[in-house]
């Protein structure tokens, strides 16, 4: 029998880098602040909920759209923004927002189409397309001052008419860039010229810090109809390991992605989906408490990366500081990335493996500030290290 073997498509994701590196800094007891999960759990009156749900008989399987109240909760939730979606028609539950993207791809692209995506991306968007059997166009991102900022002529450039979709996330990971209105607005301008679909990652809508702005793309004129808005629980309620997420579209995108989601995971998190409702319905006040705090981790963190020798990007949203690793002396972040834990202990994720063009992007590193005060103490301490070490690897303060 021939042996088994990975369809070309497919070849250049056997793995993530967020595994690898976990892996790896277990194997060297590193402080891992490369993959980005909180260390602490979510509100109690959510884990009650859950309990109570698990408890209560709430083990088979939910409907395949997701429990109504969770889907009623959502709705509610998006309201915020001014828009409003049909619970019963225009709300699907998924098993968190990566199995969202991969069906809307899935569902609404093909063989021959061309999907834009903003690099650097998460690494789960370039797998989705490859699977969805569509090619992706990269419009990379741009240094604008003291931020990662969108190339409007870039992007109006990438649009050919085999393009069919653009994939947008913001906040933005790994950048932290907060799209501002004015650079949804040239989105929504392209895709409205060029009856193209969006599909909008928004799984860290609540973690903006400062003065920015989170913004759907969806309530911006003309774009409900063509956007699949896609969030989820794990990083607004620390519950990663949850996977509950959402897709939020008119009932024909929706129907779409459900007919390809049906398929994939058919239902997931039955005893989770009531947890999830009543987050959302009575958690918001938390959330804000959590956003208060990240944003005081991200000072921290960014402070110490400085004082480290990095050169720091300010974070508008997410769960991530990039950081510059040039000024230490290092011009291969890929390979520093590798030799941190060893070398002092400390686990961060290289940008450049988000792009298409790494070069580009080989001097950025990411840092994650989700983790407790110690644990971000610690990495710093551990990272002051390396002005001492350099890009040799010989520590130069050693005497003897």
């Amino acid at each position: 029998m021939r042996e088994p073997v990975l369809v070309p498509r497919l070849q250049p994701f056997t793995s993530t880098i967020f595994a690898e590196m976990t892996a790896l800094a277990a194997r060297t007891d590193a402080v891992n602040l490369g993959q980005g999960f909180p260390d602490t759990d979510g509100p109690a009156g959510m884990l009650a909920a859950a309990r109570d749900a698990l408890f209560g008989g709430a083990n088979q399987y939910p409907p395949g759209p997701g429990r109504p109240e969770l889907r009623a909760a959502i709705a509610r939730h998006r309201t915020r923004y001014g828009t409003h979606y049909d619970p019963d028609i225009e709300i699907l539950v998924t098993a968190g927002a990566t199995e969202a993207i991969a069906a809307s791809l899935l569902a609404l692209t093909q063989q021959g189409d061309e999907v834009i995506v903003i690099e650097p991306y998460y690494d789960s968007y370039a797998a989705a397309v490859a699977m969805a059997g569509a090619s992706r166009r990269v419009v990379s991102l741009t240094a604008d001052g003291d931020r990662f900022a969108l190339d409007a002529d870039a992007l109006r450039a990438a649009v050919t008419p085999a393009t069919r979709a653009i994939l947008v996330n913001s906040p933005h990971n790994p950048t932290g860039t907060v799209f501002t209105r004015s650079e949804l607005t040239v989105i929504a301008e392209v895709c409205i010229e060029n009856d193209l679909i969006a599909i909008t990652d928004e799984v860290y809508e609540h973690l903006v810090f400062d003065d920015s702005e989170h913004v759907p793309l969806a309530s911006l004129p003309g774009m409900r109809s063509r956007t699949v808005t896609i969030s989820s629980a794990g990083k607004t309620f620390n519950c990663t390991g949850w996977k509950i997420g959402w897709v939020c579209a008119v009932p024909e995108l929706v129907s779409a992605v459900k007919a390809a989601k049906q398929f994939l995971t058919f239902v997931s998190g039955g005893p989770l989906q009531p947890a999830i409702a009543h987050a959302l319905e009575h958690e918001l006040t938390w959330v804000e408490q959590l956003r208060t705090a990240l944003a005081a981790k991200r000072d921290r963190l960014s402070q110490g990366l400085r004082e480290a020798g990095f050169t720091v990007w300010p974070s508008a949203g997410t769960y991530f500081v990039c950081a510059d690793v040039r000024p230490l002396g290092f011009t291969n972040a890929a390979e520093l990335a590798w030799q941190l834990p060893e070398r002092v202990g400390v686990a961060a994720v290289p940008v450049n493996v988000f792009t298409d063009h790494p070069e580009e992007w080989n001097h950025v590193l990411r840092f994650a500030f989700c983790k407790r005060d110690e644990v971000l103490d610690e990495a710093i301490e551990r990272l002051h290290r390396l002005a001492s070490v350099g890009p040799s690897g010989v520590d130069h303060t050693r005497t003897g």
